[in-house]
């Protein structure tokens, strides 16, 4: 574990370290089978989780936050989700290998979401990953959410580790442009959710895999 020469990892949270799009996209089903709508196909509503509930509810609703139906929409479609955060959500397959040989080398890790604080600490405490992780940043933890860097450097400070052998493995371009700001070395996570802006060969990524275990190589 010694090719990219670090000291921490750092994760994203949805997409990346856990598959959250069964609870997101159930809870946005869930909203529009009581508003009469019918239920969207889960891959449909995939590549979107990434974006979060802004992603969701324009998938869903086709509509973004200038709508005048926006915010209780958004409301409504976050008490959803809250009572329901961590049904079917999960580690993607090898990632808790991942983080039990993370933690055998004694290299700590860490998430930076832009999830705010009340999904996911939550959703980290129910998996069982809250008091493994040697820092968590979410959205509302600093001032400016990703692609600025704040986060990033947050997570690397309070784990007293250089942002330069810190990497950041995330499944969204702006996961890769906050890694690229903050110094840190970058993974594309090409099996989590990918957005639906530029395919992520175009990200400009330090490294790409395509299943959590690829990560092991890299360390």
């Amino acid at each position: 574990m010694n090719e990219l020469k670090t000291d921490a990892v750092l994760f994203d949270l949805d997409g990346t370290l856990v598959d959250t799009a069964p609870d997101l996209g159930g809870a946005l089903n869930r909203l529009r089978s009581e508003l009469g709508m019918p239920e969207l196909p889960s891959a449909e509503l995939r590549p979107h989780t990434s974006a979060g509930a802004r992603g969701l509810i324009g998938a869903g609703f086709g509509i973004g936050p200038d709508d005048t139906r926006y915010n209780e929409i958004a409301e409504r479609f976050l008490a959803i989700y809250a009572s329901s955060l961590c049904v079917h959500s999960q580690l993607f397959e090898g990632m808790g290998e991942v983080l039990a040989r993370l933690e055998l080398a004694g290299l700590p890790w860490g998430v930076v979401t832009n999830k705010a604080s009340r999904f996911t600490l939550p959703l980290m405490r129910q998996l069982g990953l809250h008091e493994r992780a040697a820092s968590v940043v979410s959205g509302d933890s600093v001032a400016v959410p990703k692609p600025d860097p704040a986060g990033l450097l947050l997570a690397a400070s309070s784990m007293s580790v250089e942002p330069e052998r810190c990497i950041y493995v995330g499944d969204d371009e702006r996961d890769i442009l906050a890694a690229r700001a903050a110094g840190m070395r970058s993974v594309a996570a090409a099996f989590g959710y990918l957005g639906t802006g530029r395919p992520y060969g175009e990200w400009g990524a330090d490294h790409v895999i395509h299943h959590p275990l690829e990560l092991l190589v890299l360390l």
